[in-house]
């Protein structure tokens, strides 16, 4: 390998030698001026009768002299040959040039650039080709030139310090080929992560050290933080962090905080920064005075003033502003305002420390919506955005039905982060709305493990797809196994039936289960059912459901007990379904306010051999304490008749477990006491009690501690005698939990005693759930 040839210019003359003595200077200007003061003509001497150029392969000779300022016809003139020469050099074409007189032509003289013939990289393991030839200029059949070389070389090196990695060194290797042309290599050394040893702070004096680094993004390096980039030096997070601690420090009252300086210094053995922020903390102030000042026609300012969501002598917080300016364009919104403008207007009283606050409201200009933008998704499509929106291209720029669309997005479960930011459009009552989106992994290949005093260790895999072909279509194929129970199930969900508002899908399942242990019999289920639902009004949606289904009772037991012999053998249900719900919670993934009401009814007899009617109800309620302390109230019920018939024992409601903590699955409700088989019952309600509270082992892990309470009843059997142990009292546990959103995904454990049981009851008291991620 050759190194880049150090390219050499030629000076456009050449200066007299210095031998060159006095009294030749005297007799050549006397020429001059005798053969001036004569008259002669010397035209054919002094004017350029030829340009001649040589040196040339690639480049025609008439396009080096279209570069040249200078041509035919002109008299030789230094300053026009000094400037040809600049010109030929600016093209890039030319590793060198001279330019020389001969007579009365001009001889140019070229050294063509040599073309690329390949650019390689070599070294890169981190980084693939891709992405270093999208920032390199050179490329093959491009003109080599060194200061080309030179910024590709800076370009490349900054990409590798964007990841992490300053001490990555780049060294251009150039192979010189026939016919003038040459492969570029870039030798890469990428080098280590240059990591963050210490993160410190100067100048605070309310929170310390490790409370502030907890609100900032960057990381000191640890060993557990291997999925993560935060602990490694990025300028670009460096400066997110310095707007992290200016509005923490505002939300909690120092509105005179500022941020001197953010310094990172390298270590001496260049593998780790010191990061160091230099602050000013300032003043803490309260609230003073808050009103609301309103210029809009017909609205009143004093029925506003309930939507201000801070008081007086309250210690002063910018986001609680920001709350208050958001429910007051709510409100007003929701009055039928749709073009309006809320500032606050701040009036800061250094002596007291006091700062008033009036919300002006105004009438904003009419802006509408120009075009609607969406970046960052390269597998989704780009509809499955654009549905979830409740704007489009010439509504009525409405930021409150902005805020639902990215909250509808979010709840997509396909994006880590959602964003829509607003520019100004074409016109100014025009606006550009772009989404801009962060796509997470939607394949999740799950695992599940519990432990049971009467099951033992059990467990579930499942493979799914929550973003199919980039259409929003869900495909799950799911296996759930122990000692006593196996399941198979595929499910298909399209989001978009037909493109309108209809989620419609399927499901084929496979069940075997092994009761024997409970209720002395072993199940048989195989079956399929169709569902569709769809949106009737904002956070409505109705869903219906058809399922065919068929179940076998088999290897009773000589001692089961009767009510389960009389069901032995094969039964054919043909039901259809219907479940209303309304959802106005923040999320579904992991909800921290709002409700969920939920009501679903089925009937089975539309052919078949089994006629039954049932309802459920499942409500819950969030709202949060402090801080990020979450309460929330869960209430389930369910009541099953038969329509003419006993209701059989796989129909019946079963009731432990997951669904009421410290009891066996099936370890509460009706009972026979001389088989001691459970029965199921057509009755039952739990209800729960639960605060999350985050643990703060550290900000990188995402781990919450729980209290919860659980307490429900199951009870009533058809046809039950007097051997059927049969109450209806409330059962209770309490108990703790841990859950971890680890990044392979979901682990929870959950410890809980029954404090209320009956004396058939059977219990258990840990369970554990672990999930992973691809």
């Amino acid at each position: 390998m050759i190194p880049p040839r150090r390219i050499e210019r030629s000076a456009a003359t050449r200066s007299v030698p210095r031998t060159v003595n006095f009294l030749a200077g005297l007799f050549a200007l006397s020429l001059v001026l005798t053969l001036s003061l004569l008259a002669a003509p010397v035209t054919a001497q002094t004017t350029i009768q030829e340009v001649l150029v040589e040196g040339n392969e690639r480049i025609e000779a008439d396009t080096v002299r279209s570069y040249l300022s200078i041509s035919v016809g002109d008299p030789f003139d230094a300053r026009e040959i000094n400037d040809s020469l600049k010109s030929l050099f600016a093209t890039g074409l030319f590793a060198d040039v001279t330019i020389r007189r001969e007579a009365s032509a001009l001889i140019v003289r070229v050294v063509e650039n040599p073309i690329i013939n390949r650019v390689a990289f070599e070294g890169n393991q981190r980084i693939d080709d891709e992405a270093l030839e999208a920032e390199t200029q050179l490329r093959a059949r491009v003109v080599y030139t060194r200061t080309r070389v030179q910024s590709d070389v800076q370009r490349l090196i900054e990409i590798y310090r964007r990841s992490g990695r300053f001490a990555a060194q780049i060294e251009p290797k150039v192979i010189q080929l026939a016919q003038n042309r040459v492969d570029l290599v870039f030798e890469i050394d990428e080098g280590p992560l240059t990591g963050i040893r210490r993160i410190s702070f100067v100048g605070n004096k309310r929170y310390s050290d490790g409370d502030l680094r907890d609100q900032i993004q960057t990381r000191e390096t640890a060993w557990w933080r291997i999925l993560t980039s935060d602990d490694t030096y990025d300028p670009d997070r460096l400066t997110f962090d310095r707007e992290l601690l200016r509005k923490y420090y505002l939300s909690k009252g120092y509105a005179d905080f500022r941020v001197i300086s953010a310094v990172a210094e390298l270590t001496r053995d260049r593998k780790d920064f010191y990061v160091t922020f230099t602050i000013e903390e300032g003043a803490r102030y309260k609230f003073g005075a808050l009103s609301v000042n309103a210029n809009l026609r017909d609205l009143q300012a004093d029925s506003l003033q309930q939507f201000i969501t801070t008081q007086s002598d309250e210690w002063y917080d910018a986001d609680e502003v920001e709350d208050t300016i958001q429910a007051l364009t709510d409100a007003v919104g929701n009055l039928g305002y749709a073009f309006l403008d809320v500032r606050p207007r701040i009036k800061r009283n250094r002596e007291d420390r006091l700062i008033d606050v009036v919300y002006e409201i105004d009438e904003g200009p009419r802006v509408y919506v120009q075009r609607i933008n969406i970046i960052g998704n390269v597998r989704t499509l780009d509809k499955v955005v654009r549905r979830e929106f409740r704007l489009v291209e010439g509504d009525a720029f409405n930021a409150a039905k902005i805020r639902r669309s990215r909250q509808q997005i979010r709840n997509l479960g396909l994006f880590e982060t959602v964003q829509v930011e607003t520019d100004q459009g074409d016109q100014p009552d025009q606006s550009i709305l772009t989404v801009a989106v962060t796509e997470k992994s939607t394949g999740e290949l799950s695992f599940g493990a519990g432990v049971s005093t009467s099951e033992g260790v059990l467990g579930d895999i499942s493979i799914r797809e929550r973003n199919l072909l980039g259409r929003g279509q869900d495909l799950r194929l799911g296996l759930q196994f122990s000692t006593r129970r196996q399941e198979i199930d595929l499910s298909f969900t399209e989001p978009y039936f037909l493109d309108r508002d209809i989620a419609a899908g399927f499901d084929l399942f496979r069940t075997s289960a092994d009761f024997q242990d409970e209720s002395s019999f072993d199940q048989d289920t195989l079956g399929t059912s169709l569902r569709a639902n769809y949106t009737v009004a904002e956070d409505l949606r109705h869903g219906l459901r058809y399922t065919l289904r068929q179940d076998k009772i088999s290897d009773v037991d000589d001692g089961a007990s009767r009510l389960i012999k009389e069901q032995e053998g094969t039964s054919i249900a043909s039901s259809i379904g219907h479940t209303l719900t309304y959802d106005k919670r923040d999320s579904r993934l992991k909800p921290t306010e709002g409700y969920l009401v939920q009501f679903g009814q089925e009937v089975a007899g539309l052919g078949g051999d089994v006629h039954y009617l049932k309802h459920t109800l499942t409500t819950s309620y969030h709202w949060p304490l402090w801080s990020d302390w979450v309460a929330n109230t869960r209430l389930r019920q369910g009541h099953i008749i038969g329509l003419g018939e006993d209701v059989r024992i796989n129909d019946r409601f079963f009731l432990g477990g997951s669904s009421l903590r410290g009891f066996e699955p099936g370890g509460v409700g009706p009972r026979d006491a001389n088989t001691d088989d459970s029965l199921g019952g057509n009755i039952f309600y739990t209800a729960t009690a639960e605060l999350t509270v985050p643990l703060n082992l550290t900000k990188d892990l995402d781990v919450d501690g729980a209290l919860f309470t659980d307490i429900g009843s199951l009870t009533q059997v058809d046809d039950a005698g007097a051997e059927v142990l049969d109450v209806s009292d409330p059962r209770a546990s309490i108990g703790v939990g841990v859950g971890y959103l680890s990044p392979f995904g979901p682990i929870r454990v959950d410890y809980a005693r029954a404090v209320l049981k009956q004396g058939f009851d059977q219990t258990e008291n840990l369970r554990f759930s672990f999930g992973a991620r691809f």
